[in-house]
């Protein structure tokens, strides 16, 4: 179906697959729940992984199997990627033409962590600036040190890295034939729609006179609108002149908080403001390396516009989600009667948490160490983010619940989920899954409900 198209019947939607290993540990086609189950009733199969759910065939090597494979199509984001395993039919339609068909099978959203390594290593840039500026132990260093070429930042890196990691975790339960992928240049000049690129505020818009109280002939600053703690910029737009009480008196308060009882100047002030170029900016940096990262996988990677993707999109008349954006990569196949016709009915959800820190020690605000924090890293058989299920036999908690698992040495040990937090002996838990740097939950793609998955 080409982009101008209507689908003669709406995108129908489906069950999520399940995952399949054969008996020797490789990947066959995703089947049915219901197929999974008489599977695993009829001891033919058994839990290989518990999220996403996995089994194991325990009579079929993958020589006897009919193995078509399937296609992963990637919507990459700033801060979420879309994944989305699919597979492509040929079928014949009712007035017997043979029409090409794209049914999604497994959808995946991958949520970044991205801002927050941000935050992590400003934090640590304040840090060691406030131990130089109070004790004078060393000079500060200065941006002069050489990076060696295709360096990235961490927050940066990161959204490759994991990337990178859940294809090879699909790759691992799925029978991938080829990649395709979304491939955008963001123009940042213009939508930030202004070519000055000065460092400070421009007279020509604050004049000289203070910005917030109008004073005349005093010193002014530079004054942060959004300030730099609460994610503010050094972008022109993001600078005022102001004099110094007013500076002092804002901080780094809300300007909506500091000048509530004066709407008509804190509409102008916002009027100033201009959406972040940061999620543009990171995307054209880490495109060339996500996409030579895909290659080095040594499938077939296939680069398509973000333009051919929302004309997918539109003419199969789904909403916009970064998983149904994946979904609608690429062209839907060859002929001009392709078309989408299927899609999960819910999407897993990775949150990418980390895999714990390397700090031997918990700072203070000034950046001096407070505590010492335990070497070990796992009590009672259990690690922090393991994946497991408690029984809770009385009490507010009573239940069965599963969720994620922080550990105490004391081996009480606290459990996560999506109802809350509460604290549970280690002879009550059972070990789900060992934790690998990813919190698991699901959603309904057509809804913004999001449920624990639960094998």
């Amino acid at each position: 179906m080409s982009p101008a198209q209507t689908p003669s019947a709406p995108v129908r939607r489906g069950s999520h697959r399940v995952f399949v290993l054969s008996r020797d540990g490789l990947p066959l086609m995703p089947c049915h729940p219901a197929r999974a189950r008489e599977l695993l009733a009829r001891g033919r199969a058994a839990v290989a992984r518990h999220t996403p759910f996995t089994i194991r065939l325990k009579d079929r090597p993958r020589a006897d199997a009919e193995v078509t494979g399937v296609e992963l199509r990637i919507d990459p984001g700033s801060r979420g990627t879309g994944l989305a395993l699919t597979e492509t039919l040929r079928q014949t339609a009712p007035d017997g033409r043979a029409v090409t068909v794209r049914r999604g099978l497994v959808a995946v959203e991958l949520r970044h962590r991205g801002p927050r390594i941000h935050r992590a290593m400003v934090r640590r840039a304040g840090y060691r600036r406030r131990r130089r500026s109070a004790l004078r132990y060393r000079p500060p260093r200065f941006a002069n040190r050489a990076r060696r070429p295709g360096w990235l930042a961490p927050s940066l890196r990161h959204r490759v890295d994991s990337v990178r990691s859940v294809v090879a975790r699909l790759r691992r339960c799925a029978p991938v034939v080829e990649i395709h992928i979304e491939e955008n240049h963001f123009d940042v000049p213009a939508l930030s729609g202004t070519t000055d690129t000065a460092g400070g505020p421009r007279r020509d818009r604050s004049g000289e006179s203070c910005a917030y109280c109008g004073a005349a002939g005093v010193p002014l600053t530079a004054d942060h609108v959004r300030a730099r703690a609460r994610g503010g910029t050094d972008r022109p737009a993001n600078l005022l002149l102001a004099c110094v009480p007013c500076n002092q008196a804002k901080a780094a308060r809300p300007v909506e908080e500091f000048l509530a009882d004066r709407p008509e100047l804190l509409a102008r002030v916002l009027g100033r403001l201009r959406p972040s170029l940061g999620d543009a900016a990171a995307m054209n940096t880490t495109r060339a390396r996500l996409v030579a990262t895909l290659v080095a996988t040594g499938l077939p990677v296939h680069t398509w516009p973000g333009s051919l993707t929302s004309a997918n999109r539109t003419a199969a008349a789904l909403p916009k989600t970064h998983t149904l954006d994946a979904l609608s990569v690429g062209p839907p196949g060859p002929g001009t009667d392709a078309a989408v016709v299927r899609h999960p009915d819910r999407a897993y959800v990775l949150t990418a948490v980390g895999r714990g820190s390397y700090a031997r020690t918990t700072p203070d605000r000034h950046g001096f160490p407070r505590l010492l924090r335990p070497r070990r890293k796992r009590h009672q058989g259990f690690g922090s983010g393991d994946l497991v299920r408690a029984r809770v036999p009385k009490g507010r908690w009573a239940g069965v619940h599963t969720g994620r698992v922080s550990v105490r040495s004391t081996g009480r040990h606290g459990v996560t989920t999506p109802l809350g937090r509460f604290n549970a002996s280690h002879e009550n838990l059972r070990l789900l899954q060992r934790a690998d740097g990813f919190a698991y939950t699901w959603r309904n793609e057509a809804g913004t409900a999001e449920k624990e998955v639960d094998g």
